[in-house]
């Protein structure tokens, strides 16, 4: 029987001249991941960027127990907390330039908020209001994406296609450690690879996906390795040292912006919250591990390198409390408001000219509005009116 014979047993030679497309060694991602504070590398660092840094950080985590205060409230409709992660929300947001796309998932609102977003747009979808909540193209944010990682080839076709217009835009795309497990992250890293598109991939591995744990979902050494397979380098980084990730993210789109194709970078942190305001994180992890990554909070790590480099007292830690207090309270202000809501805006913006089914299906919520008393015919018009963003 021939080798070719032999079941299970064939394994192709390749002719003597073949070689790797690629060095491989040049995209495996460091050992450990890549920390600035506490190291001798965080002397080089700008003051400017630390102050910039630590005001997102102290208003990200104002803004994240607010927008959970909400949830109790019955203002939003579920929150998905970024307690813990804030480092890699705002190094995300201040890593691009004006001109530059933010693909986030629905976990990201502090990264868009971060961008510039209005807090209460950004929370606007999740109160089940409205579409998206605020113009995309405005602010150069993608729709916050409930479903996992169908962001990715998004941000890539975009990418894509801004290279071959000429434009010098590079896209950022943001994306769960359970993200990667689905088919959309393996299409979007392959393309993107192919087609050397100006976009880069944060990981933000929080250590769970809902319930499941890392372990239970890659044998992978790291999900920063997984690059190597579609021909990218890949960086593992601290996600809870603020300016490793900024660095590691600018030096990526940097990359990026001068053809170097894309980038896969990992950012390990920990989700301090619950999943979702709907979920109960004690059937899955014991307040143990909880509070050792709190040990290792974002914000603590900063103030410690600042107050070493006297870049931090008691005046500037309060005035950056009060900032984040002064967002805060508009945004519980606004958020307490009713808004004021057309049924009709349904059917707005679905489609740029509308179905005939669209159509049928909007006459008949009128009808029963209006034989409802709801909705009188002099309230509304045409498929397309509505709030305009």
């Amino acid at each position: 029987m021939t080798v070719l014979e032999q079941p299970g047993s064939y394994r192709p030679t390749p002719p003597p001249a073949w070689q790797p497309r690629t060095d491989p060694a040049p995209l495996l991602p460091d050992a450990e991941p890549y920390r600035l504070l506490g190291t001798e590398a965080a002397d080089r660092l700008d003051p400017e960027l630390l102050k910039r840094l630590y005001g997102h950080l102290v208003r990200g985590r104002r803004y994240n127990t607010q927008a959970t205060a909400l949830t109790r409230q019955g203002r939003l409709a579920v929150y998905p907390s970024s307690t813990g992660q804030e480092a890699c929300e705002v190094a995300a947001a201040l890593a691009l330039e004006e001109r530059d796309w933010l693909f986030p998932s629905y976990r990201d609102t502090l990264a868009a908020v971060a961008r510039g977003l209005d807090p209460v747009e950004a929370l606007t979808l999740l109160r089940g209001d409205w579409h998206t909540g605020y113009d995309p193209h405005e602010h150069r944010i993608a729709p916050l994406c409930t479903p996992l990682a169908t962001q990715l080839p998004h941000a890539v076709g975009l990418a894509h296609a801004a290279r071959l217009k000429g434009d010098d835009v590079v896209a950022l795309a943001m994306v769960g450690d359970g993200g990667t497990s689905e088919g959309d992250f393996h299409e979007a890293l392959n393309f993107a690879a192919v087609w050397r598109a100006p976009v880069v991939f944060l990981v933000q591995n929080n250590g769970f996906a809902i319930s499941v744990p890392l372990a239970k979902q890659t044998a992978a050494p790291s999900l920063a390795h997984k690059a190597v397979g579609y021909g990218m380098p890949g960086r593992l980084v601290d996600g809870n040292d603020a300016p490793a990730v900024h660095e590691v993210l600018s030096e990526a789109v940097r990359r990026a912006r001068a053809g170097g194709g894309p980038t896969l970078v990992e950012a390990v942190t920990y989700r301090v919250d619950a999943h979702t305001n709907a979920d109960d994180a004690t059937r899955y992890r014991s307040d143990a591990e909880v509070e050792a990554w709190r040990a290792h909070d974002p914000i603590a790590l900063m103030e410690r390198e600042m107050t070493r480099r006297s870049l931090l007292d008691d005046s500037v830690v309060q005035a950056e409390r009060d900032a984040a207090e002064r967002m805060a309270a508009d945004l519980r202000e606004r958020m307490h408001q009713d808004p004021v809501l057309d049924p009709m805006e349904l059917f707005a913006h679905v489609y740029a000219e509308q179905t005939a089914q669209l159509r049928e299906q909007q006459a008949q919520l009128r009808a029963e509005l209006n034989a409802a008393g709801e909705f009188p015919d002099a309230h509304g018009g045409g498929p397309q009116e509505g709030r305009q963003r």
